[in-house]
């Protein structure tokens, strides 16, 4: 659990009504984050189910996003954080999430695009926020969000709705999650760095500056040259 995906779940709870039961898709809580990633203590006295692919720790329901099994309008709200780039058909789980989804219920969404491959068990995906809007079509209300940089964020993240959501909550909730977006805002590059960003893709400049790492030219990371 990152803590920019817990803050954005802590800005949907304050001003989206929350419906229960709640379920987390992907709440496998890995060694040394049993307590942070620990979502229930945001919904108090709310029936909370954790579920995932696996079992372990902060799981009570071992369940498949492709086939969830749940009956129809049975799910108040729906967590999926940073769990859809593990699923090999994000197109068919989003369906399975709306399906079971209650009418007027919530679907809070964050996944990864400039991340490193993280196999838990399998890294399938990254989404723009494009592919967000597509996934999440069906919905009546759906707000998109990214992290980072704009042509290139490290995170993007929607909540979704089942029905609309009151004018004054949307205006809230979008200010806020300006406020979010802008911790992840860097410092204005120099002209020549926004011209050079503008003509060489993402990709090739990540490549030139592994080559550097890899020849020992360049040590501002400590990822390995084989990882």
């Amino acid at each position: 659990m990152r803590p920019s995906i817990k803050q954005f779940v802590e800005i949907c709870t304050r001003h989206l009504p929350i419906h229960a039961p709640i379920y987390e898709f992907g709440s496998y809580q890995v060694h040394g984050q049993e307590q942070f990633a620990n979502l229930r203590e945001l919904f108090p006295g709310k029936a909370y189910v954790g579920s995932d692919m696996r079992v372990g720790r902060g799981v009570d329901a071992v369940l498949n996003l492709h086939d969830l099994g749940l009956p129809s309008g049975s799910v108040g709200t729906a967590l999926c954080l940073d769990t859809l780039e593990h699923v090999e058909y994000p197109h068919k789980a989003c369906a399975e999430l709306y399906r079971v989804i209650k009418p007027h219920g919530l679907l809070v969404l964050s996944s990864v695009m400039n991340f490193p491959i993280h196999d838990y068990p399998n890294d399938y995906w990254r989404f723009t926020p494009e592919a967000f809007a597509s996934l999440l079509r069906p919905f009546e209300f759906v707000e998109i969000v990214s992290g980072g940089d704009p042509i290139f964020p490290h995170t993007v993240a929607a909540v979704a709705c089942k029905g609309r959501v009151d004018a004054a909550s949307v205006a809230q909730l979008k200010g806020e999650f300006e406020t979010w977006r802008g911790q992840f805002i860097a410092p204005a590059l120099p002209r020549w760095r926004q011209i050079a960003r503008m003509l060489v893709p993402p990709i090739a400049g990540w490549a030139y500056g592994r080559t550097l790492r890899c020849l020992g030219l360049r040590k501002d990371t400590v990822t390995p040259c084989g990882g």
